[in-house]
């Protein structure tokens, strides 16, 4: 019996019929607890198997979960999906996943593709381009299961999951401002995002309360390519009105602050000191060490999944609510913002 057995050997078995012993290892309200154990007994004995493909065809669906995601190259997004695929894969589903790599165009293709069913549910980020949502409205009109997470989209009634960008970034600006920081600089990619708008309003609302002016060049733009990332920072850092502080609301700006200072006579943390959102595992290997807000990425995933599943698996029971779920993020200080 090491190879397992077929639905209908473990019916025989047992002598039940075929559906009965479907409808107990489905724990249907139908089948008797007693029944239900009897059959798991007896499946475990015998090492019996589901075949994910029969099923899949039989109730019309593909056990696929969709992960849209604006990049891979991302530590954040890159556990987020390590979070899913794990609560996924417990309950016999498989991961299709998607990078939009920050272009609407991209996202409104994927986005058309999976109004076919191919998936059986959505978990997504949207991307930096992403201001006209027409496109996702009408694919949660086709009553596919959506779950929106980080950057969300505030215009569909659905269940959001993110961290407390606001405060957490209030806690960063407000930590430069104690280190003796006097001219704080925002590093940012697109500010239509909701990462974006929060973050930032955390970041004025410290100054305000530390009674401090924001600067307009302070506030920078930045965009996908490093290249001229790095430039952009490293104008501002060569200025004669040039920032001691900085909150990097992404990753990949602050290892652009990094390249920019060897271009520049500064130091970090004597001349500058920074601190940004990362779920980079090596920010304690860099030099100086990086200071970083790190968001739940892991948990994140694992709660989305959590729910799809249970919407997925008892849809009538489960709906999808219109809430936003704030898991914390964690503030870790290291070398780049501590004053000497």
């Amino acid at each position: 019996m090491s190879n397992g057995i077929s639905l209908k050997e473990l019916a025989a078995e047992l002598k039940l019929a075929p559906s009965t012993v479907s409808r107990a290892l489905n724990d249907s309200y139908e089948i008797s607890e007693a029944t239900k154990k009897k059959v798991i007994s007896m499946a475990e004995k015998l090492n019996y198997q589901p075949n994910p493909f029969a099923r899949s065809l039989r109730e019309n669906k593909s056990k696929t979960i969709a992960v849209i995601i604006p990049e891979r190259i991302n530590n954040f997004f890159a556990q987020v999906m390590d979070g899913i695929e794990e609560i996924a894969h417990e309950h016999g589903y498989h991961l299709l996943v998607y990078s939009t790599h920050e272009d609407v165009e991209k996202e409104k293709k994927i986005v058309s593709l999976l109004q076919n069913k191919r998936a059986d549910a959505i978990v997504m980020s949207v991307s930096s381009q992403t201001s006209d949502v027409s496109h996702l409205v009408k694919l949660y009109q086709r009553d596919l299961p959506i779950i929106f997470f980080d950057r969300v989209c505030s215009d569909i009634p659905t269940t959001k999951f993110i961290t407390n960008d606001y405060e957490s970034a209030y806690e960063g600006t407000k930590h430069l401002i104690q280190q003796g920081c006097q001219k704080i600089a925002f590093l940012m990619l697109a500010k239509e995002l909701s990462i974006t708008k929060e973050r930032y309003r955390g970041y004025l609302d410290a100054l305000k309360e530390a009674g401090m002016q924001p600067e307009p060049t302070f506030s920078l733009h930045c965009c996908r390519s490093d290249e001229e990332n790095i430039q952009l920072i490293t104008e501002l850092l060569k200025s004669e009105n040039r920032p001691d502080g900085i909150l990097s609301s992404v990753e990949k700006l602050a290892l652009a602050t990094y390249h920019s200072v060897k271009k520049t006579k500064l130091s970090i943390p004597d001349d500058l000191k920074i601190i940004t959102f990362s779920n980079m595992s090596s920010a304690g290997l860099l030099s100086p060490s990086l200071s970083t807000i790190t968001q739940p990425a892991l948990t994140i995933g694992q709660e989305c999944a959590k729910l799809l599943i249970k919407k997925l698996t008892k849809p009538r029971h489960n709906e999808l609510k219109d809430q936003v779920i704030v898991i914390p993020s964690k503030l870790t200080i290291r070398e780049s913002t501590m004053a000497r």
